[in-house]
């Protein structure tokens, strides 16, 4: 069986240009000819310098970024869904049984309790209020944010802790497809660690992962394969 058959992302010959236009319509090329695939259990990791492109590829994937040719296929409930030609309301499914996004920065909904914020996700798919949080909380407890903290909202943290509660929200749901953007950047080595935990029993769940990681350590922790995004550069 060919790896396209088999694989959770499966990208070939993505292309995007932003244009500004605010600047007379001038276009901007991000990246060109994209093309990699990422099967069941993987986690690759796109590395390259700050601008080449990487946090643009994880938005192509996610469907925030619509490319401007090329496919963003997507194994949605058995069938391969390209992103790139799919209608709005079917990315929006896609997000919501698929794929899994941990970005850089929480953005949650003001004076909602963190228990909440990180139990939400599953609450929207159907599991009850106190399943939910009791799986929140366990998260919380690996990522070492104190019980007494998680009926304030997470604006009230400090970074490192906002980003651990993005981690736990990100990573509570069994989703198939799981991206991350730079999920250690504000943490310390304890937490840094944790992740690498979380990220291993993804893998042992069967979860396909594409992450960005700047922490030469971390990467090479959780990194199955390395997809160097300079060579999708696009020249201007």
């Amino acid at each position: 069986m060919s790896i396209a058959m088999t694989a959770m992302i499966d990208i070939a010959d993505a292309n995007k240009t932003f244009t500004m236009h605010l600047q007379g319509g001038i276009e901007l090329p991000v990246v060109r000819g994209v093309t990699f695939q990422v099967n069941p259990g993987e986690c690759v990791v796109l590395s390259g310098p700050s601008g080449a492109g990487k946090s643009s590829i994880l938005k192509m994937i996610f469907g925030n970024y619509r490319c401007d040719s090329g496919r963003i296929g997507i194994r949605h409930r058995g069938a391969l869904i390209d992103l790139a030609s799919a209608e709005p309301r079917q990315v929006l499914n896609v997000r919501r049984a698929t794929i899994g996004y941990v970005s850089q920065f929480l953005r949650a909904v003001p004076r909602v309790a963190t228990i909440d914020v990180v139990a939400e996700p599953l609450i929207v798919n159907g599991m009850a209020r106190a399943d939910a949080q009791a799986r929140a909380g366990e998260l919380l407890h690996r990522l070492n944010i104190p019980e007494r903290l998680w009926q304030l909202p997470p604006a009230t943290f400090s970074g490192g802790e906002q980003q651990r509660v993005n981690i736990a929200r990100g990573f509570i749901s069994d989703l198939p497809i799981l991206l991350l953007d730079e999920p250690t950047a504000s943490l310390d080595a304890a937490n840094r660690a944790v992740v690498v935990e979380l990220v291993a029993e993804k893998k042992r769940q069967g979860v396909a992962m594409v992450a960005i990681v700047h922490d030469d350590e971390i990467r090479h922790l959780i990194a199955d394969r390395i997809v160097d995004v300079t060579s999708f550069a696009a020249a201007a």
